[in-house]
This record gives C-alpha cells, structure tokens and sequence, in this order.
C-alpha cells in the first residue's frame, strides 16, 4: 500500500524567518490533481536536460518540461563556444590544468578528468546529428579564451554557438518517439514520499491548473539564476528556480556563493544587457577606461585574458577610479568583414545602436552571468535525495570549484547530461527505481499579513543583490541584505499564489538569501567569491566547500 505523507500543514510565517522552509510552495493533494505518469522526467531544455532525455529515451518513456518555450534557455543565448582538446597540439592534462587554476583550489579533480576527457567523443556525436561548429581548412576551427593556455574553444556561425547547440539536440530529442516536450510548464516543487525519496514534480501548465507529474525517475537542469541581479546576461526564465525547490525538498546544495560575473556586456543606459563574448578578447580585442587608457596590465599579468572573475574586478575596481559607469572595448584595429563574419549576433547588434567598430568603442561593464554552485551531485549527477539526479547550471560537479573556466559549461552540459542520462537507465534497469506513488496531502494555513506587490519586490531585491551581494562584497552589506530578504520573505512566503511570477519572487528570495549566508560564512576571497575585508586566500580555514545544510 503507498505510504501517506507525515506533511499534513505547517506554520506559514515565523518558521520562514527562522531558516525553516516551507515545504510546498502551493496546497497538494495528490488524490484530486490532474496526473501524467512516466518513466522519467527532466525539468529542463538547455543543453543538459536535453541531452539527458535523449540518453534515457533509449528505452524509457521520457517527459521534459520547460517552463517557458524550449528555445528559452543559457544554452541558448550562449555566444562564446565549448572547450574540449580537438586539436593534436592540445593535451587533456593542460585542459584539466587550466580548470583546476581557475577553480582556485576546490576543484574535484576526479570530476574534471572525467568531463574533459569524455569532452571530444560527444562535440564529435554533434557533429555527427547535424551541428553546423565553424571550420578552418577543413578543421574545426577552435580559439583562445581568457584562462585557456591553448586554443580550444569550438565555435558555431561565429557567435551563435549555443544556438546552434540546442538546436542540434532539440531536433534529435524531436525525433524520438520516447521523448515528449511539453512547454509552458511551471515545476513549483518536487514530490517525495515518506523516505524522502523523489515520485515527481508537481506544476502549472497555465491552461489547466495544477498537475502532478509522477516518475520514478527525476533530472533537474533547470538552469541558473542571474535574473536574481539587476545586472544579468540571462534570459528572463533564469530566477534559481530548480535550486529553491531543491532546497525545499531536502537536497544538500553546495557553493552558493561562488557567483560568476561576466566582464564585458554592453552598456546602453536604459537598454538591457547583452553579453559580449570574451572570445572577442581572445581574438585582440583591448579594454579601455574612459580617458582611453589600457589598464587590464595593471590588474593581471595575463592582461585581457585574465580570467573572468579577475577581469570583472579590475574593470569595477577602474570605474571606481575614474568615477564611470563602464569601460570600453576598442576593435578599431579589426578588419571590419572579418568582425561581421566572426560575430554577427555582436555585429548585429552594435549596429543597432549605431555604434560604428572602426571608429567607435564599444561601452561594457561586468553582469552576472553563471551560477557556479547548485545542487551537490556525485560524479553519476546523483543528488542527496534518491531518485533525483542534477546537472547542468543547477547542479554543484566539482568541475568548476571556485570559478568557472570559460566556454566549459556546454561541456559540462553535454558530459553530465549524458551522464545522468546514463545513471537512469542503468538505476532502472536494476530495478531500484521508486514505483509506488504515494498519497500526498500538504495544506498552507490562511495568512493575514500584508500583501506585497511581487513584482515591486522582485526589482527590489535584483538591486538589493547587485548593490549587497554582488562582485565584490563586505560583512556588513551582507548582514543588510540578509536582514532585508528575510522581512520580504515574512509578507511573501506566508502566502499561497497561483502564477508562475509569484512563485519565481518566492524562490528568488530563497535563493537569494542562501547566496547572501553562504558569501557571509567565506570570510576569504576565493575565485569568484571577493571580501573586501578578507581579500586573500585562507587555504587553512576555507579550502573546503560550504553545504547548506551544513
């Protein structure tokens, strides 16, 4: 007989000031929700979800759903490539050499030999389904980024790379009568019975209410979080949704405050971000102040090729300076076919803002970008709790340790999705996966407190993030930040609401709030984690990852 779950009701107000989640975000009965059944289900369709459901889709029923359209996601908007040694110049130990520096220390080195070197086999299996990576004399034609000793970087119609990427799998994955895609699709939390084991997902298709997906197999790649600053590169479904419901359902998270922030997205004011690849800089492009000045030589020997968190600072630390609102990239000396050839989405997109390359610099300052910590997984995409796998953007590898390396994340994406594809299989084939389907019964008490305009809170809390939490980072803002995330959460996390908006503002103050704790316990500066007051490396207390819970 299937197990009743213990969760009948809870206190929706001081237990959320205190550090005590809610468990469900909405009221769940799961003897009256609508339901689909499968044999696996993956919450997302980026490049790690994507290929995730391919690999299992070898013999199981797949569900992926999305909570916007399927071409919404990082993978994407990704411009800049995927590393991986292609080249007979290029070694597998110099690529892991790389990692491990940029990763400051925290690395887990099993888990980056294990993504580089099975890297090559699956760029190759894209190619193989169609994917159109530029060539050069017949050869893929890879390139240098900051923090890559050697040329590596794969790159697809220029600047298109993850486009072209997801493409590629969203066609593949089209074509498999075992995978159904539903978009416009909210995953408002997981299921899980009595042993904390995952049944599934309960969510909000927006035509027919609630539903409840039960599968004895889940996949979380849902992404990042950048939506959660004022300044991001991520497209607007980025708001840390599949870390808040993580979280709520019990999983060990690690690393949060490991944020990366790109170095170079075009500042127009009044216009949104819009990332500027670094691969810009690997090809020559310089960074300017506003006197015209070159200054990355002042910051880092590696100058524009320093690595992104340093390259981040130096550009903030020189606003500060010359008391600007950005810094400049200069291409004038770039052969101007060769820049439309190279980068057109870039091209395309200066040129609407009549910003002319041999004559004009191109005005940049840091966003956020990448979330290097998430939901912890072993090196099979295993979570803590049984029968939920992660990877991708939300999960926390140990590939990247401190600080992401760039252009590995596609990697990652490809290595680990095929990964947790893999473990799934390989789960149900041993027959270990969960079955039975418990009967869940939560029920949210009525809350009187004030209601607040989420969306007011939201734009309130992005600039909270930026101005507190943001590239650099002190005792005190933290402090702050915390004090003020946890009196919004007191007026919006007592509450039950019925849209996708609403409970984005409520996993965005879970999230946040996470970050800013995590960021206050590192009292060193590490990677992408910055404390102006405990600017170095403390190897004796902080060589180590920070779990939540601890």
């Amino acid at each position: 007989m299937a197990s009743q779950s213990k969760d009948r009701a809870q206190p929706a107000g001081d237990e959320v000031v205190l550090g005590k989640p809610r468990r469900y975000l909405v009221n769940v009965d799961s003897t009256s929700t609508n339901q689909l059944f499968t044999d696996c289900l993956v919450i997302g369709a980026g490049v790690a979800g994507l290929r995730a459901a391919i690999e299992a889709a070898e013999s199981l029923k797949v569900i992926v759903v999305c909570k916007g359209q399927v071409e919404d996601s990082n993978t994407w908007n990704a411009q800049g490539g995927i590393a991986s040694v292609l080249e007979a110049e290029d070694t597998f130990e110099s690529h892991v050499a790389d990692t491990l520096k940029t990763g400051c220390g925290i690395c887990d080195q099993e888990v980056v030999e294990l993504v580089i070197r099975r890297g090559p086999e699956l760029v190759k299996q894209l190619l193989s389904w169609g994917a159109e990576f530029d060539r050069k004399d017949g050869r893929l034609d890879v390139t240098r980024e900051g923090g890559h000793s050697r040329a590596r970087i794969a790159h697809a119609h220029g600047d298109e790379t993850g486009r072209i990427i997801a493409q590629t799998l969203i066609k593949q994955a089209r074509q498999l009568p075992n995978i159904r895609i539903i978009e416009g699709f909210y995953a408002i939390d997981l299921l899980t019975d009595d042993d904390n084991r995952c049944v599934g997902l309960i969510g909000c298709d927006g035509r027919s209410g609630p539903q409840i997906i039960w599968s004895p197999n889940t996949i979380l790649a849902s992404g990042g979080a950048g939506r959660l600053y004022r300044e991001t590169t991520n497209p607007e479904v980025a708001t840390g949704d599949g870390i808040a419901l993580a979280y709520r359902a019990g999983a060990v998270l690690r690393d949060l405050e490991f944020v990366q922030f790109h170095p170079t997205t075009l500042y127009i004011a009044g216009a949104s971000r819009a990332l500027i690849t670094e691969t810009l800089r690997g090809e020559g492009a310089l960074l300017l102040d506003n006197k015209g000045r070159r200054f990355m030589k002042d910051y880092h020997e590696s100058a524009e090729l320093a690595p992104r968190d340093i390259v981040s600072r130096a550009i903030l630390s020189q606003m500060r300076k010359t008391e600007a609102t950005h810094v400049y990239l200069d291409v004038r000396h770039f052969d101007k076919e060769f820049f439309a050839k190279r980068f057109p989405l870039i091209n395309e997109l200066i040129n609407s803002f009549d910003i002319d390359i041999t004559n004009d610099l191109i005005p940049v300052r840091p966003s956020a970008h990448y979330m290097v910590g998430g939901v912890k997984t072993d090196t099979s995409a295993r979570t803590s709790i049984d029968n939920l796998y992660a990877c991708g953007e939300v999960a926390s590898t140990g590939l990247h340790g401190a600080n992401r390396l760039g252009s590995n994340s596609l990697l990652e994406g490809l290595v680990f999705g095929k990964i947790a594809g893999q473990a799934v299989l390989e789960c149900t084939e041993a027959g270990a996966s969960q079955t039975k389907r418990p009967v869940i019964e939560y029920q949210i008490p009525h809350s009187d407190r004030t209601r607040l305009d989420t969306e007011d809170v939201r734009n309130s809390l992005r600039a909270l993030m930026w101005r507190n939490v943001g590239i650099t980072r002190i005792d005190t803002p933290l402090t702050e930040a915390q004090e003020i995330i946890r009196f919004w959460q007191r007026y919006v996390m007592d509450k039950v609401f019925d849209s996708p908006e609403d409970w984005e503002c409520q996993n965005m103050l879970t999230v946040s709030l996470l970050i800013a704790q995590a960021a206050q316990q590192r009292c060193e500066s590490r990677g992408t984690h910055f404390r102006r007051d405990f600017p170095d490396i403390d190897d004796k207390n902080f060589k180590e990852h920070i779990e939540i819970p601890s």
